[in-house]
């Protein structure tokens, strides 16, 4: 294995330690009013993240996230394809522990696992728009899904 390899697998490793060891599950964050508007829309709102090339595809039907994403997300460059890469391995493996675990975490907001692999390259647009789901998703219901506060600022 190269090194590089073996560091982010140690990483990852790590990172899912210390996501265990979080306390709680609220985000904490301030939400503001236009954002409370976007969480509050109730027209029907579905996103495809894809990469054709890979047969790789997450339907989204979360109301509001497009809205969200177009509106309050950082726009496309913000972020480098290796630091959302990094959070989503993250927030990945905590979303499909809390998928496995429907006793502990609401099925409702955990209903399928996300088939994310850290060898693969997704591309940007891929990783772009799953980053923003998560930060979508945890400031929404109020969730932490690792060690980060999940910002927009």
């Amino acid at each position: 294995m190269k090194l590089k390899a073996i560091i982010r697998i140690f990483s990852v490793l790590l990172l899912t330690v210390l996501i265990i060891q979080c306390s709680g599950s609220k985000a904490g964050v301030d939400i503001s009013k236009e954002e409370k508007e976007v969480f509050n829309q109730n027209m029907s709102d579905t996103v495809t993240i894809k990469n054709d090339s890979l047969e790789f595809e997450i339907l989204i039907m979360d109301i509001g996230y497009n809205t969200w994403l177009n509106s309050i997300a950082r726009p496309r460059g913000y972020y480098t394809q290796e630091f959302m890469e990094n959070r989503n391995q993250i927030y990945v493996i905590n979303w499909n522990q809390r998928v496995l675990d429907p006793f502990k975490y609401d099925p409702n907001l955990y209903e399928l696992q996300i088939n994310y692999y850290p060898n693969i390259d997704y591309g940007y647009d891929v990783n772009y728009e799953l980053y923003n789901y998560f930060i979508y998703f945890q400031r929404k219901y109020n969730q932490r899904l690792g060690p980060f506060v999940p910002r927009i600022n």
